[in-house]
């Protein structure tokens, strides 16, 4: 296609500059196997009340949701709010495990939540929320590298949201990342979030 013909950047991506936050990304366990063990039509109801209720629950803790891709939502806070977001996302596994039409359907839900914090760019494309940086990719290898039902975060976020620390070692091989990266896992207790230091 000749260099006159290339459609430009969106115009519409309007961004007042870099701004410090924290991404969570929460992404279903085992959803290829869920759409091939239930009809479509069953599959596609427990999908749009599993994002609903997610994307409730996160705006509930003061998050933007920025976008969700079929079984993963993708949630901003601002840096300053950052326990708020490890909160949702130690929250978000139990509302997912008692959803009742997973109930109904005797398939019983779990998550993988990552969370990373850092700088990104917000603005608005095609009338949807999104945000462009480091740490929205760094926040789906963790969750991809979290088992289910953890909430699993990078050290930036760790040292923000304050807590103990119970282990630490370093994880390598997060796709995409060169440098080891040291990840905590998060366990909700009646003392507030507790951090566990994630294995590889």
């Amino acid at each position: 296609m000749p260099n006159d013909q290339l459609l430009p950047l969106p115009s519409s991506v309007h961004s007042p500059g870099a701004q410090q936050a924290c991404l969570l990304v929460a992404d279903l366990v085992d959803s290829t196997g869920l759409a091939q063990r239930l009809p479509l039509t069953s599959y596609a109801a427990l999908m749009a009340e599993l994002i609903q209720l997610l994307i409730l629950h996160f705006e509930a803790y003061g998050g933007q949701v920025l976008q969700h891709q079929g079984d993963a939502v993708v949630c901003l806070w601002p840096l300053a709010q950052t326990p708020q977001a490890v909160q949702a996302g130690l929250g978000a596994h139990q509302r997912a495990a008692r959803l009742q039409l997973a109930e109904v359907l005797g398939e019983p839900l779990a998550l993988r939540v990552g969370l990373a914090a850092g700088e990104v760019i917000r603005g608005m494309v095609g009338g949807i929320p999104s945000a462009y940086g480091l740490p929205v990719n760094l926040a789906a290898r963790v969750a991809a590298a979290a088992q289910p039902g953890q909430t699993v975060v990078c050290d930036t976020v760790r040292a923000l949201a304050g807590d103990a620390v119970l282990m630490e070692r370093e994880v390598t091989g997060l796709r995409g990342f060169v440098a080891p990266c040291g990840l905590s896992q998060v366990r909700a207790n009646t003392g507030g979030a507790a951090f566990q230091m994630k294995t590889g």
